[in-house]
């Protein structure tokens, strides 16, 4: 057995170890790491929502057996590995998509089924909190779905006992602890950032607003505690121990961090928890989260403002469309391919047509494209349909096709980011990028860079993701010294020695991407139209 191999070994049997589970919308991971926050084993879970009674949803029964085939898959490669059960672990912290609605009553019975932050039913709610508080509250945010209830007038209401996320619920049930990370928090509930807890004048004014119903709760009576990383927020109990563990192998009494939200952990997996850092990750969506060091002059609905785990305020713009139109495109250049008789591999596919952005005009000769597979709030569709526009003059050839669809992937993003480095000079001195895209060297970084103006770097970590992000949380809290911040730890720890490339935005790039952002939003009455002219 080689040192290395004997080292690991070693830690798992001393519970030298931090595991990491996160609740994302289609897949639960489990991610163990060792005191070097090198991976160990992992395990996962695939799941789906489903859209029931008019609500998206994921049902107790899938939550539990999810955490649970999580845990076990990632056991199990430790016993295959090591030839080791596990027994303990030094630290366990969770993590799950942000906002969404969980009401319980006193006994612990689910009210009404989750309803997770994808659901649009709160526009009401949302709006009436956002005047009244002067504060953008978001229609995904735990607080415009308890609202909206109130104004539904649902029958559960004056049974509440305890709202969360699923992170705290899975935390509530695995330690008997009704507390939340405040990264997590700050997708319930406005947060101040001088006392680290839920805005008090806004609270204050919610149950002003519904005194005349008469519930017996107050708000704050109803949300789960505050906490901020670092801190000990429980310990697993006998009863979580067997719900976690179903073979029973795993003992009580792991020490538990705050459960956080997976924009928190994503902050963490991609070293962007200072202020003037952030964080762009691509996928079928887009946001990026811009850690502030000063507030926004005024309320912004492009823009939501939540925390990092530590409880630095950051200005988060969330695009609901990214890439889904670019790999439609990429799909049916594929079956070009094979139309003619050749088989490529996806890696080089994607490597050849995003490098052909590369030859384009700055601007993408003309062209105009709209990714919008669903609504997009940024701009105010509550809709989409994807589209491609060009002019008889448009200088259409693969090359400007190629960099049109990248720049629009982004052009959603280009106007909320433009809110803040233009319109409220929020500085920011580097961007950490992570998603599919940046597997391809280069082009991706480069188109990011230039819708943005600043540097953009890749981190050879940025591909372990938020489960990651979370074992790194949950380490913190046991292995950190007396007074070291998040931040000293992921500088000094975590990240003092991991590689990235960083790429600084080119000229010619970043005069392409403002005309082409220009030409995007006068078109945008295009799609529009289309919206409402292409009738499914």
């Amino acid at each position: 057995m080689n040192t290395n191999r004997a080292n690991v070994k070693q830690a798992i049997i001393k519970g030298e170890t931090s595991l990491g589970i996160e609740f994302g919308s289609t897949r639960i991971k489990a991610v163990l790491i060792d005191n070097r926050f090198e991976t160990i084993a992992s395990g996962s879970y695939e799941w789906e929502n489903r859209l029931e009674n008019g609500f998206w949803t994921y049902n107790l029964v899938d939550i539990i057996t999810g955490l649970q085939t999580a845990y076990s898959e990632m056991k199990q490669v430790v016993e295959r590995n090591y030839g080791i059960t596990i027994r303990t672990i030094g630290s366990i912290g969770f993590s799950a998509m942000m906002h969404g609605y969980m009401a319980f009553d006193h006994t612990g019975e689910l009210l009404v089924p989750f309803r997770t932050w994808r659901n649009a039913t709160t526009v009401s709610a949302a709006k009436e909190l956002t005047d009244l508080f002067h504060f953008n509250i978001p229609e995904r945010w735990s607080i415009a779905h308890l609202y909206q209830a109130i104004l539904n007038e649902e029958k559960h209401l004056p049974r509440i006992d305890f709202i969360t996320t699923l992170a705290g619920y899975i935390h509530w049930l695995l330690t008997g602890k009704k507390v939340i990370g405040i990264g997590d928090a700050s997708g319930m509930f406005p947060i101040d950032e001088l006392t680290k807890d839920y805005n008090e004048l806004m609270v204050e004014q919610f149950d002003e607003r519904i005194a005349p119903n008469g519930y017996r709760w107050k708000l704050k009576d109803v949300l789960p505690k505050v906490c901020i990383s670092g801190e000990k927020a429980g310990t697993l109990t006998q009863v979580g121990a067997k719900i976690l563990d179903k073979s029973h192998n795993l003992q009580p009494g792991i020490p538990f961090c705050p459960p956080e939200g997976d924009a928190g952990t994503g902050m963490v997996a991609t070293n962007s928890v200072r202020k003037r850092t952030g964080n762009v990750s691509v996928g079928t969506s887009v946001f990026a989260m811009i850690v502030l060091e000063k507030e926004l002059s005024k309320v912004y609905p492009e823009i939501d403002l939540v925390t990092t785990p530590s409880g630095s305020p950051v200005a988060m713009v969330h695009a609901n469309n990214c890439s889904s139109d670019l790999n439609a495109w990429l799909g049916l250049f594929r079956e070009f391919f094979e139309a003619m008789g050749q088989k490529i591999e996806t890696n080089k596919l994607y490597e050849v047509m995003l490098n052909k952005a590369l030859e384009a005009d700055s601007d993408g000769g003309g062209l105009l494209s709209y990714g919008y597979f669903s609504g997009e709030n940024i701009t105010g569709l509550e809709k989409g349909r994807p589209l491609f526009v060009r002019t008889p003059e448009s200088q259409f050839n693969l090359a400007n096709f190629m960099r049109t669809h990248l720049f629009t992937a982004f052009g959603a993003l280009k106007i909320g980011m433009d809110i803040l480095t233009k319109d409220e000079s929020v500085t920011i001195d580097s961007i950490l990028a992570h998603g599919g895209l940046f597997k391809t060297p280069v082009v991706g970084q480069k188109i990011v860079a230039a819708a943005m103006n600043t540097p953009v770097s890749v981190m050879a970590t940025a591909g372990e993701g938020g489960a990651w992000g979370m074992a790194i949380l949950a380490s913190y809290m046991m292995n950190k010294v007396k007074k070291e911040s998040l931040e000293e730890f992921l500088d000094n720890k975590v990240f003092e020695e991991v590689d990235k490339l960083e790429i600084y935005p080119d000229g010619f790039d970043v005069k392409g991407f403002e005309a082409f952002i220009e030409r995007y939003k006068k078109g945008l009455v295009i799609e529009q139209t289309a919206v409402e002219t292409l009738l499914v």
